[in-house]
């Protein structure tokens, strides 16, 4: 295994004290980022590293070694506060005057309190007699990619990993995202809409935590790939099966269930955290 640390400025006094903590001796760092680092043939992250880390904002992650671009031949995502910084319901909400009662429904099913499909039913059914034109303007005024998911789909495909984006938000909003980053799949939920105003209610069935599992699946056999194979990377409890599904998990700036839950979490870096997280040893270049 390897130890994979990462930052927005990770200073030479912070890499020499990590060094130590991790008890290395002879390894060396070997950068794998700008500001990401890994040290090979580690078995354990100590207390002490962890809560040093953990004070420096810095991710920390000792990552198998068959977790590596050149291994895995897909990448399952979350759209809504992975791949973009919204979620598109409350920002639908928010144009109507109706964003705390929807985004307290939306935090209380993140944290896994109520079942997903019932927290979206409820949430969509406020938004009955809302024109259909709202959505595009969530589009246009309000959603934006994430910090470092173009730098990750880039390295998805630089290794021919497939990439698919499976939402339990809208295809509205997933067509869009699959188009901006070249995605190969996207599956989302779709919104019921009558002479141009939403009706409150949702077309075929709810993708909830079980569907973005089954999707995975689907698409893991499709490609004849393993288990250990597949990545998947949420921040919600409506990922945690999709999450189990694959070969390992990924938190990203996560709710705590799912941060205990997964095989590795970020939280001070964006999604280019990915690329350092599963970089192979043989793009790496040793620090002195």
């Amino acid at each position: 295994m390897r130890l994979v640390i990462q930052g927005s400025a990770i200073r030479l006094q912070q890499l020499t004290h990590i060094h130590q903590l991790a008890s290395a001796q002879q390894q060396q760092f070997i950068q794998v980022g700008e500001q990401a680092y890994l040290l090979p043939n580690q078995q354990e992250i100590s207390l002490e590293l962890r809560a040093f880390c953990q004070e420096q904002q810095i991710d920390v992650a000792l990552v198998h070694d068959q977790h590596n671009l050149n291994h895995l031949g897909l990448a399952v995502m979350d759209m809504d506060s992975t791949l973009i910084t919204i979620e598109c319901i409350d920002e639908i909400a928010d144009m109507q005057g109706l964003k705390p009662q929807v985004a307290a429904i939306t935090e209380s099913a993140m944290r896994g309190e109520i079942e997903f499909a019932e927290s979206l039913r409820r949430r969509v059914a406020l938004l009955q007699g809302l024109e259909a034109s709202t959505l595009q303007r969530v589009i246009d005024e309000r959603l934006q990619l994430s910090p470092g998911a173009q730098e990750w789909i880039a390295a998805c495909k630089q290794h021919n990993i497939k990439t698919m984006l499976v939402s339990g938000g809208f295809d509205f909003f997933a067509e869009r995202v699959k188009a901006m980053l070249g995605l190969d799949v996207a599956k989302a939920n779709s919104l019921e809409i009558v002479d141009g105003r939403l009706t409150g209610r949702l077309l075929g069935n709810i993708i909830d935590a079980q569907a973005k599992a089954d999707y995975l699946e689907r698409f893991r056999q499709e490609l004849g790939l393993r288990q250990d194979q597949v990545v998947a990377i949420g921040d919600g409890a409506n990922d945690l099966k999709m999450m189990s599904a694959a070969g390992c998990g990924v938190a990203y700036h996560a709710k705590p269930v799912v941060q205990q839950q997964a095989s590795y979490a970020l939280n001070h870096v964006g999604l280019e955290g990915l690329a350092h997280l599963f970089a192979p040893l043989s793009s790496a270049s040793t620090c002195h």
